[in-house]
């Protein structure tokens, strides 16, 4: 289980950056249950660091500390010319078998230290033809907003970072204590799509008034029948325009949408209910276990026996 994380600071660290993993696992949430990490803000010794945002902060620790950590988030900073002590801890979290975890442009840290190599990873979706440049090996998906590749997580855009941040929450602690930490920081528990949808503009204006309360009624609905043409009759489009609305403003396809939503019901269920996976599956819209399990296994990357052992309440 996750039970000590540091952040990483030094001078050009961008604040907002940084306050998304002093958010997301630095905060005392004991009175809902959530475990607490050991956390620290760690620079490359204990002082003054100046952020891109025109004011310093001073740090409590140094380098030895986040040598300690489970995870080390590495926030957006400066492109290049990252301190050789920097990299050498970084890597060293990594072959002792922790893990780090980039926020934005974090990742070209974490390229400068060689941990990109051979692994897929993402940033922000107007840094990713640099970074694959700098960093040929790297194996660059653009559209995503995080990637998990194992001990090496790299996400997109500042607010992506929230999502790679409760991925490890969900990873480590189940889907009932990073849907606390979401529901506390006021940010859905799992978005669905990919920064393509945040390219043209940074936020789909027409969601709520289209789609917003379709994706609603979904959620309250997901063991009913909810292929296209149930869709789009719903929304009162045809089947086709459906589709490109829906790809337009979620980033990604009516079946993909519904699986995620009803896997991570099932996780729940899972969590909290003694239901046999047979009637999970059937609770949640999938048409018997095996279909629950494949998708599970596909989506979560473990069975849901397996799941359940682990996070069962």
């Amino acid at each position: 289980m996750l039970s000590n994380v540091a952040v990483l600071a030094y001078d050009g660290v961008a604040p907002f950056e940084l306050g998304v993993a002093v958010e997301a696992f630095g905060l005392d949430r004991s009175d809902d249950a959530v475990p607490v990490p050991d956390f620290a803000v760690c620079g490359i010794t204990p002082g003054q660091v100046r952020t891109n945002g025109g004011f310093s902060l001073v740090l409590e620790h140094g380098l030895d500390r986040l040598v300690e950590a489970d995870l080390v988030v590495v926030p957006a900073l400066p492109h290049e010319g990252t301190p050789g002590v920097v990299l050498d801890a970084l890597v060293e979290v990594v072959d002792r078998g922790g893990r780090v975890m980039s926020v934005c442009g974090g990742a070209f840290v974490l390229g400068e230290a060689g941990l990109l190599d051979d692994r897929e990873c993402t940033t922000h979706w107007r840094y990713t033809a640099e970074l694959a440049a700098r960093f040929p090996r790297a194996r660059i998906v653009p559209d995503v907003l995080y990637v998990d590749a194992g001990q090496v997580v790299t996400s997109a855009g500042t607010a992506a970072g929230l999502d790679a941040c409760l991925h490890v929450w969900r990873q480590e602690h189940g889907a009932a204590i990073a849907s606390i930490v979401a529901r506390r920081m006021v940010v859905p528990p799992q978005r669905e799509g990919g920064q393509a949808q945040f390219v043209a503009r940074a936020v789909p204006e027409r969601a709520a008034e289209t789609l917003g309360p379709l994706l609603a009624w979904i959620d309250e609905h997901l063991a009913d029948d909810l292929g296209v043409e149930t869709l789009a009759r719903r929304a009162h489009m045809s089947p086709r325009t459906f589709a490109r609305r829906f790809r337009a403003e979620t980033g990604t396809t009516p079946h993909a949408w519904v699986t995620a939503q009803r896997v991570r019901l099932a996780e729940e269920l899972l969590e909290r209910t003694d239901l046999p996976v047979d009637r999970v599956a059937a609770e949640v819209g999938f048409a018997n276990a095996a279909t629950l399990r494949h998708h599970f296994v596909r989506v979560r990357g473990v069975a849901p026996h397996a799941y359940r052992r682990t996070f069962a309440c």
